[in-house]
């Protein structure tokens, strides 16, 4: 018998014919398409819900990720400089309209104050004024 090819006498599992994978391919396909794997775990007793948990884990590379509109990684603190940023520049905006209202309420009480320290300082004139008058 002759083989022709380099083919081997030996059977395929799974249909053969098919080339065999190795992990890499195997996971850069994986990266490519993505992978979702979803679960929910509950607890009852005696019909009454316990507790639920929902799992939903997501494989898939950055790219993957960015062009089905995962991109929570961007945003986060934790994990990007520009969530940071935007984290610091928020507070700081914050602070800001903090202190500009501070600012105007401290304005607000001094002007508040002013006011009668002037009307006694004139009521205090007149009286002086009348004092004056019925001296002379």
């Amino acid at each position: 018998m002759t083989v022709v090819g380099g083919g081997s006498s030996s059977p395929q599992p799974y249909g053969g014919g098919h080339q065999s994978t190795n992990l890499g391919d195997i996971l850069e396909r994986v990266l490519d398409k993505g992978l979702v794997i979803a679960g929910d775990i509950q607890v009852n007793l005696l019909d009454i819900e316990l507790l639920t948990i929902k799992l939903r884990l997501v494989i898939a590379s950055l790219e993957t990720a960015k062009a089905v509109g995962i991109d929570w990684w961007e945003t986060d603190p934790w994990l990007s400089s520009k969530g940071k940023r935007a984290e610091i520049e928020g507070t700081q905006q914050d602070l800001e309209v903090e202190n500009r209202k501070l600012r105007d309420r401290i304005a607000e009480l001094e002007a508040a104050r002013r006011e009668p320290v002037a009307a006694e300082v004139e009521d205090a004139e007149v009286e002086d004024a009348e004092v004056t008058d019925d001296d002379g």
